[in-house]
C-alpha cells in the first residue's frame, strides 16, 4: 500500500510541476510582448491591481517576472505620452509652448561670487598685469618643456610623446634624476616659458604639473582616464604639424580664468585653420575634458570631425604662487574635500 501511496503522490507532483511551467511560460509570454497566446491583451488591472507592491511577492522567479512586466507597462506608457505630445506640437506649429529645461547639476549651479564679468575693469587690469600678459600681448612665444618622473614607463614616455606632437614647439627631455628644483633655473636660462611634468604610479599616468616661467604660477592636476591613440576607437590619421586652434570651455570664475589662460599660453596665437586640427580644453563640474580632434567640412551644412588622440581628464589640486616649490611655497587655492565638496552643485572652476 505504501508503495502505491508513493507512486501515484509522484505522479500527482509530476502533474503539478507541468502545470506551473506551462503557467511560467504562459506568463512569459505575456512579459514580453504584452499579449497572451490567445492574442488578447490583459488589462492593466488585471495586471497591476491597486495597492499592487513587487516587493511583497516571496517567489524570486515571480517577483523578477513581475518586475519586468510592470518596467515594460512604464515604457509603453513614457512613449505613447510622447508621441502624444509631439503630436500635439506638430499641430500647433509656431503657437507651441517653449520646451521645459531639464534640471541639472550644471544649471542648477550654486552661485560663485568670483564668477568673471567680461567688462569688470578690476579683471581687465589683473588681466593686463599678470603672469600670462606678454603672452596675450605677442611679447612672448611659447616654447615648452615636457617631462616626467623619475624612471618613467612605457606609457607614460608615450605619452609624452603624443603631448609633443599637439603642442607645438615642445620639446620631451627625460629626468635622469635631477630634482625640479634644478630643472627650473635651466630652463629658464634656455627661454622656456612652460614646463610640464607627467608623474605616474604604478606604471599609469596619474598626474600633471603645469609650471609658468620664470615668475610662475604653477596649478598641480590629478590625471585619470588616459587613452593614447592606439586606444581610441575610429581615431583619425596622425596629426600634422599645423599650429592646432584652442577652444576653453566654461572657465567662468575668477580661478577657472587663471587656470584657463595657463592653457591658452601653451599654444602660439596664429593658428593655422588649413590644418583643421583644434585641441580642446572642456571644463564641466571641476573635471577638465581634454580633446584633439581634426574637422572636415562635408558641405554647407554638415561637418565632421575625427579624434587624433591622446585623451585625458584633469582635476585641479592646486595652484601655487611662483615656480614649484613644495616645502615653502605660497599657495593661492588648494583643493580641500571635506570642506568645498559639501554640496554637489557647487564648483570651483
Amino acid at each position: 500500500m505504501a508503495k502505491a501511496g508513493d507512486k501515484s503522490g509522484g505522479s500527482g507532483n509530476k502533474g503539478l510541476k507541468r502545470k506551473a511551467a506551462t503557467e511560467e511560460r504562459q506568463e512569459a509570454a505575456v512579459a514580453e510582448d504584452g499579449t497572451t497566446e490567445s492574442g488578447v491583451q490583459p488589462s492593466k488591472a488585471a495586471a497591476f491591481p491597486p495597492g499592487f507592491s513587487v516587493s511583497e511577492i516571496k517567489n524570486k522567479q515571480r517577483r523578477h517576472l513581475m518586475f519586468t512586466r510592470w518596467k515594460q507597462q512604464q515604457r509603453k506608457e513614457k512613449l505613447a505620452a510622447k508621441k502624444k505630445l509631439k503630436k500635439e506640437r506638430e499641430a500647433l506649429g509656431d503657437k507651441a509652448p517653449p520646451k521645459p529645461i531639464p534640471k541639472t547639476i550644471d544649471n542648477q549651479r550654486v552661485y560663485d561670487e568670483t564668477t568673471v564679468d567680461p567688462n569688470d575693469e578690476e579683471v581687465a587690469y589683473d588681466e593686463a598685469t599678470d603672469e600670462f600678459a606678454s603672452y596675450f600681448n605677442r611679447q612672448t612665444f611659447p616654447k615648452i618643456l615636457i617631462t616626467t618622473s623619475d624612471r618613467p614607463h612605457g606609457r607614460t614616455v608615450r605619452l609624452c610623446e603624443q603631448l609633443s606632437t599637439v603642442i607645438p614647439n615642445s620639446h620631451v627631455y627625460y629626468r635622469r634624476g635631477l630634482a625640479l628644483k634644478k630643472i627650473i633655473p635651466q630652463c629658464i636660462s634656455r627661454d622656456f616659458t612652460d614646463l610640464i611634468v607627467i608623474n605616474e604610479d604604478r606604471k599609469i599616468p596619474n598626474g600633471l604639473i603645469l609650471s609658468h616661467l620664470p615668475n610662475g604660477p604653477t596649478a598641480h592636476f590629478k590625471m585619470s582616464s588616459v587613452r593614447l591613440r592606439k586606444e581610441i576607437k575610429r581615431r583619425g590619421k596622425e596629426p600634422t604639424e599645423h599650429i592646432p586652434e584652442i577652444i576653453l570651455n566654461n572657465f567662468t570664475t575668477r580661478l577657472g580664468h587663471s587656470v584657463g589662460r595657463m592653457f591658452a599660453s601653451l599654444f602660439p596665437h596664429n593658428p593655422q585653420f588649413t590644418g583643421r586640427q583644434v585641441a580642446t580644453f572642456h571644463n564641466q563640474r571641476d573635471y577638465i575634458f581634454f580633446r584633439f580632434h581634426r574637422y572636415i567640412f562635408k558641405s554647407e551644412k554638415k561637418v565632421g570631425i575625427q579624434e587624433l588622440g591622446p585623451r585625458f581628464t584633469l582635476k585641479l589640486r592646486s595652484l601655487q604662487k611662483g615656480t614649484f616649490d613644495s616645502k615653502y611655497g605660497e599657495y593661492e587655492w588648494v583643493h580641500k574635500p571635506r570642506e568645498m565638496d559639501t554640496s554637489r552643485r557647487k564648483f570651483h572652476l
